[in-house]
């Protein structure tokens, strides 16, 4: 299946996979996540070069530069960071982190960008950071469409159900347990 994603450059085809996954999670994004989600899809298919970036470095970078040069930079952390936690969750594993490292840095990315633009396009970083959880389900969607193996392993899925609220990954659990899920509270939870 991840051959067909990276191999796929239309823009047409794009926006089918995205509205498949759609489909498949019961989600359906904005106009605007949506397009954003499609052209981002599209400008890093040929970028293999994506692969060796450190993105807590490139996140500093990004975060001590000023104007078009911290927003750009922090745009292309938190794309990366819903790439990698929606299309290439198993990478997360090989660095030894949680998925939700990136998806935390992900959404602390859109909202630096945010800070650093106009409002217009302010909001959308907002809207990419707040519903970052649901972009990165509809991406590990398109993982599964036409193929029946899980799209994550049981435990990295457990953990980003427990760490984020993923509804694919609790979708995922459920249909391998067969069973009743009940969400860990840590005792920061029960203070707040």
């Amino acid at each position: 299946m991840t051959k067909r994603i990276l191999s796929s450059h239309s823009t047409h085809e794009w926006h089918t996979l995205v509205n498949d996954a759609q489909h498949h999670t019961g989600v359906q994004l904005n106009e605007e996540l949506e397009s954003y989600l499609v052209f981002m899809l599209m400008r890093y298919t040929d970028k293999p070069e994506m692969a060796a970036s450190v993105l807590a470095l490139d996140y500093l970078e990004g975060a001590h530069a000023l104007g078009q040069v911290r927003q750009d930079r922090m745009r292309d952390v938190g794309d990366q960071c819903l790439l990698y936690s929606g299309l290439f969750p198993e990478r997360a594993e090989n660095r030894h982190v949680k998925v939700s490292y990136y998806v935390d840095l992900g959404r602390s990315a859109y909202h630096t960008a945010a800070d650093a633009t106009h409002k217009a396009v302010g909001q959308l970083f907002i809207g990419l950071a707040s519903q970052f959880v649901i972009i990165m389900d509809t991406l590990q969607a398109m993982r599964g469409i036409n193929n029946e193996a899980p799209q994550l392993t049981p435990l990295i899925a457990f953990e980003l159900w427990q760490d984020t609220g993923s509804q694919q990954a609790k979708k995922m659990l459920s249909n391998i347990s067969n069973g009743l899920l009940i969400k860990h509270n840590t005792d920061d939870d029960l203070l707040n």
